[in-house]
């Protein structure tokens, strides 16, 4: 049957738009389902706090009554207007081993892009920078909490469809074990401790009983501390509050620390365990009651404690406090932590390949590139 590719318009299409990945990954043990109530938020035009400043459609390829693949072309202004461009994006990009049908879709994107002035189309990126965001390209692997995960054709479907990379972000990991046989951790800490004299850095662990605080703060020097970031946009207060609902749940305070030069924030660093080791177990999916899906959660997360990962997705500095060992102090009272908390793996990431003073520090403590993630581009 020919490929033909349709706008999401209908309660049908949208259905098998929604339920699509759990069709392609079913057989793949690597995929982690997300929880269905937040799948949902984010495509929700109404609800999603990015849908605040996008505007995008989703189109589905079909072969007769059969879905081959699903895209999503949105325009993010907010992107537009904070670093000074015009392009559009694609995310929700899932489809089948089929060059057609994946071509199809993204000239579909293209051409949305065009027809909206934009003068280029990048991604994948569904749909912010505070979601799932790049191409898997190495390390096929089970993801980490808000990691992507894709087939490893992917790669040849973009690249066939004329898009080419225009930024590798990378994932490190550093096991415990290694943490300690390579001194690692008494290398941190008397490093520590000598820049904490030297230049009157305080570092304390986030407050668990004032969390909705903690979380203000952390937002105000995260939009300071990345301002400057390829393809960064700043954290609106309705995206703070969503991030506050969903990651708050589990989050570990023993995993994120506020560092401050003189009295003033200077930095911060926040990790989080990795649910996704408990949601590849209690596997949510459609036509399962979500109730059900969150009890089996609560078992692997309190009584079996599957977690023994944790991811570090964010740590930033002022700009004013750099190249004074800030970082390293915060990395350091981290990775102490996260050690004597019982966490066996680290994954620090995504780091933009061109970050020199992080990918520096990932690489000193003995992280290892263990992912990497590529954006795409193609010029209208």
């Amino acid at each position: 049957m020919p490929v033909e590719i349709r706008k999401v318009e209908s309660q049908h299409d949208y259905t098998a738009f929604f339920e699509f990945p759990w069709v392609l990954y079913k057989d793949d043990p690597n995929w982690v389902p997300p929880l269905l109530s937040m799948r949902r938020e984010l495509f929700d035009k109404k609800k999603g706090a990015a849908w605040d400043y996008l505007e995008g459609d989703f189109f589905a390829a079909w072969r007769g009554d059969h879905l081959v693949g699903t895209i999503g072309a949105v325009i993010n202004h907010r992107h537009n207007e904070y670093h000074n461009e015009n392009i559009a994006w694609f995310g929700a990009f899932e489809v089948e081993n089929d060059p057609e049908a994946a071509s199809a879709l993204l000239e579909t994107a293209h051409q949305w892009a065009k027809d909206h002035g934009c003068t280029a189309l990048r991604g994948p990126q569904t749909f912010s920078t505070h979601e799932e965001t790049g191409l898997l390209v190495e390390g096929f692997t089970r993801p980490v909490i808000l990691y992507p995960y894709n087939k490893p054709y992917y790669q040849a479907l973009v690249e066939g469809a004329g898009f080419t990379g225009v930024m590798d972000t990378y994932g490190y990991y550093l096991s415990a074990a290694k943490a300690i046989e390579i001194g690692t951790l008494d290398r941190l800490n008397r490093l520590s401790a000598a820049i904490e004299k030297r230049n009157k850095i305080t570092v304390r662990m986030a407050d668990p009983k004032k969390l909705k605080a903690e979380f203000q703060l952390f937002k105000d020097l995260y939009n300071v501390a990345w301002e400057k970031n390829w393809g960064f946009v700043p954290m609106t207060a309705r995206e703070l509050d969503n991030m506050v609902k969903a990651l708050g749940q589990f989050f570990d305070h023993r995993l994120s620390f506020f560092a401050y030069v003189n009295g003033d924030p200077a930095g911060m660093v926040m990790g989080f365990p990795d649910f996704n080791q408990v949601l590849v177990k209690a596997y949510p999916k459609p036509g399962t009651p979500e109730i059900f899906t969150l009890i089996k959660a609560v078992y692997y997360w309190k009584v079996a404690k599957v977690i023994d990962w944790g991811r570090v997705p964010l740590l930033g500095v002022k700009e004013e406090y750099r190249g004074k060992g800030v970082d390293v102090v915060l990395y350091g009272a981290l990775l102490r932590s996260m050690i004597e908390s019982g966490y066996k793996h680290s994954d620090s990431g995504w780091i933009l390949s061109t970050n020199q003073p992080m990918t520096g520090i990932a690489k000193n403590v003995g992280g290892e590139i263990y992912k990497v993630y590529r954006y795409y581009e193609k010029a209208c």
